[in-house]
């Protein structure tokens, strides 16, 4: 691209939006945001103001938006369930699209904005921040460069004690299809599938809980939820089997009796070490007939990053993307990549639902 600035349009002006992708967006010297839409205008306004440029339109309508041919790139951060449709739309209209995790409320919508993005040749890639963490990017370096070698076992691990979200749509089956599972499952299952390099599953078999979802007055990190309201699991988890023989478990919570608690994270066994993140980030092997774990520091001695930019994961998703664009390369999450996690964390459902593994044909 030639122009200096590069034109954004966010359509969802919501907690993640306003969390992440705008002031991960206007730490950028060569972006602008010049439109916004919500279905509540007020949402919309407030974001203009805070992040628009000085003529920033606002609007209830996304396809109103996609008609202003001078927008480059749109950030999707409405619920899952419009996910695939914004996306396509946005594509079709000439414009690169960041989505938000997950990739869409089904797979069959995952698999149309893949169809989308390579038909229209714009760049489409998913908001799986948690890539950008620096134990993330040294992992998946250590993982490039063999250091584990074949890795055959893993876990992906997204489990929370008593933390439910309780706003907006999360606990909407329609408007999300799910629960923890595509909500925190689908990042650590994200990060396991790429240090793994590995997106062929073969099989899936499933279980989901709804349990203390159905507890009222029930303790919580956000206060107490409405058990009527309560339409998603609480809990689910996964047996995943790759084609090449690898295992994945996959564990996701909301609200779950444990004290085994963490988000995000990725366990990996392979045949010449190991690595977790359950204590930081840790490696071990072995090495001269000896066994050994290397915890591995991210402390860079109290001295601060310029502008404190450094270590967000939501700024340097947000970077890599625009320099994605300006500089036509492949964003960091492919398109095909999300995919996969969709697919899986559908079949995940599905087999909860049947009672049956679930079997891949690729």
């Amino acid at each position: 691209m030639s122009k200096e600035k590069v034109r954004v349009g966010i359509i969802g002006c919501g907690g993640i939006a306003f969390g992440k992708h705008m002031p991960s967006l206007a730490k950028l010297d060569n972006v602008e945001m010049v439109a916004f839409c919500d279905i509540i205008e007020e949402r919309a306004r407030k974001a203009a103001k805070e992040y628009g440029t000085d003529d920033a339109k606002v609007y209830t309508d996304y396809r109103k938006l996609l008609e202003d041919k001078t927008i480059d790139v749109v950030h999707v951060c409405t619920p899952n369930k419009s996910h695939a449709g914004i996306t396509v739309d946005a594509l079709y209209a000439g414009k690169h699209v960041m989505c938000e995790k997950p990739m869409a409320k089904t797979a069959e919508g995952a698999r149309k904005m893949v169809e989308a993005y390579k038909k229209t040749g714009k760049k489409l890639t998913i908001g799986y921040q948690n890539r950008f963490r620096p134990d993330s990017q040294y992992l998946h370096k250590i993982c490039q460069n063999g250091e584990l070698g074949e890795v055959y076992f893993a876990k992906a691990y997204a489990v929370r004690r008593r933390a439910v979200p309780t706003w907006g749509v999360f606990l909407d089956e329609e408007e999300q299809g799910g629960g923890p599972l595509i909500d925190i499952g689908t990042h650590s299952l994200d990060l396991t599938l790429w240090m793994m390099n590995n997106y062929k599953p073969r099989m899936v078999v499933g279980t989901v809980y709804h349990k203390l979802g159905k507890m009222a007055n029930a303790a919580n990190a956000w206060g107490p939820w409405d058990p009527e309201k309560f339409t998603v699991e609480d809990s689910a988890f996964g047996f995943i089997v790759m084609e090449n023989g690898a295992t994945i478990i996959l564990e996701s919570s909301w609200a779950l009796n444990t004290l085994d608690v963490g988000e995000a994270m990725t366990t990996l066994c392979g045949t010449e070490g190991g690595a977790d993140m359950r204590d930081g980030l840790r490696i071990n092997g072995e090495r001269f007939g000896r066994l050994y774990t290397t915890k591995v520091s991210f402390d860079i001695g109290g001295v601060a990053y310029y502008e404190g930019k450094g270590e967000d994961p939501g700024y340097l998703e947000a970077k890599s993307w625009i320099d994605a664009i300006v500089n036509d390369r492949e964003p960091v999450v492919k398109p095909e990549e999300a995919l996969v996690v969709s697919e899986i964390l559908e079949a995940i459902y599905t087999s909860a639902k049947t009672g049956k593994p679930v079997y891949f044909n690729k």
